[in-house]
């Protein structure tokens, strides 16, 4: 999702926005992450309603590393490819329909699977998998690995696995959720059919509840949905580029009134009031807020009411620095480590919201996180198949269009 006005910024191309991203000369890396978190609200602030110009500044400052961007731009990194190679067959088969339920797959069986990086690491079904669901042009290696997926590495509660939908999220939302679906079973399936989890930044939160929402095959097999920074209810800001993510959007609407609202799974939601992408993000009417009509379970957790402005865990993050926070990241592990949601008195908030940034992470990884936002803005520019139109509601969700929608 994007500011208003963004449209125009970024009519100057893949390669205008390329050449004046390769063009800047940093100045210098920050020395510590705290100064890194400051100098970034420091930019937003500077331009609240510009985001390519937020993207350059974050580059000019040295807050996210050109190496970084150009190796995403380049599909260097193989953890970020959509075109894998997972010949584990699911048994019983998962396509092209696991439940009856199921939605109809518009995307081959071949195309759904490609997009699914699997680490050599991988257990299946000795841990927990974890599916990481990416933003809005990200990939889920770019998105997660120098932040969550560093961590849950050998871990016992999280087995990773990276979801690299095709042309980095901005296709229409629908059939990215087809992608998201499809993991679930397929994940599921060659880890000897255990529960899955899934991690989501960003647009990625709306894939996975939309997914749970018309494949319902999904739900069974999701034991947490771990939220960060998402847009439930769409946003105030967002350009007519990516208009399903506008607030009450009809494809926001129809996941709404279909049910979207609440929770599917466990779900915990983990989101600032300062994020400069998705508004509002504030109490019980912000975006990313989870209802629990199902009474599933659902903690919402806003990090500046849990641990304040004046403590160093509840201060200026911006949409992408939820995903280093110390406070989302023990609320994340204590979600996949116990039934149900995270469950802030099992946290020591004491300790987290003293915290910058999880103490695993380094200033590079935090660096590399920071560097979503210049690679999105190259990534929209290059996306050849813009609309003026949200994409129509497939024909499995008419159900659900409100009223006059």
């Amino acid at each position: 999702m994007l500011w208003q006005g963004d449209a125009t910024e970024l009519a100057l191309g893949a390669s205008a926005v390329a050449g004046l991203l390769s063009a800047i000369v940093p100045a210098p890396n920050p020395t510590a992450i705290a100064d890194e978190v400051s100098s970034v609200a420091s930019v937003y602030k500077a331009h609240p309603t510009a985001f390519l110009e937020s993207a350059a500044t974050l580059v000019l400052n040295g807050l996210a590393p050109q190496g970084v961007i150009n190796d995403v731009i380049a599909n260097t990194p193989i953890a970020n490819s959509p075109n894998n190679i997972n010949l584990r067959p699911a048994v019983p088969p998962v396509y092209p329909k696991k439940g009856a339920g199921d939605a109809p797959y518009s995307q081959s069986e071949r195309v759904l699977r490609s997009a699914i990086y699997i680490p050599p690491e991988f257990s299946y079904g000795k841990v927990r998998p974890c599916i990481f669901v990416p933003g809005t042009a990200s990939t889920g290696g770019s998105n997660f690995l120098p932040n969550l997926g560093k961590i849950f590495e050998g871990s016992t509660y999280a087995d990773p696995v990276y979801l690299n939908i095709p042309n980095n999220q901005l296709d229409d939302l629908q059939i990215n959720s087809e992608f998201v679906a499809y993991a679930i079973n397929y994940i599921s399936a060659i880890s000897g059919h255990k529960n899955v989890s899934v991690v989501s930044w960003s647009a990625g939160s709306i894939d996975t509840v939309w997914a749970h929402q018309y494949w319902p095959s999904t739900v069974r097999i999701t034991s947490d949905l771990v939220s960060i920074s998402g847009d439930r209810h769409g946003t105030f800001h967002a350009a007519p580029a990516i208009i399903q993510q506008q607030y009450n959007s009809k494809f926001i609407s129809t996941l709404r009134n279909g049910g979207g609202a609440s929770a599917y799974v466990p779900t915990t939601s983990i989101y600032s009031i300062f994020d400069q992408i998705v508004q509002p993000q504030a109490g019980t009417d912000a975006s990313a807020f989870v209802q629990d009509a199902r009474g599933v379970g659902a903690t919402n957790i806003e990090l500046q009411s849990t641990c304040t402005l004046l403590q160093p865990g509840g201060t200026l993050y911006a949409h992408e620095g939820v995903l280093y926070n110390s406070l989302a990241i023990a609320a994340a592990i204590d979600a996949l480590t116990y039934d149900g949601p995270a469950d802030l008195s099992r946290i020591d908030l004491g300790t987290v919201c003293q915290q910058i940034a999880d103490p695993r992470l380094s200033l590079a990884d935090v660096l590399a996180t920071e560097a979503l936002i210049p690679i999105a803005a190259f990534q929209i520019a290059a996306y050849l198949h813009t609309v003026t139109e949200e994409p129509p509601i497939k024909a499995y969700a008419q159900k659900d269009v409100p009223a006059g929608a």
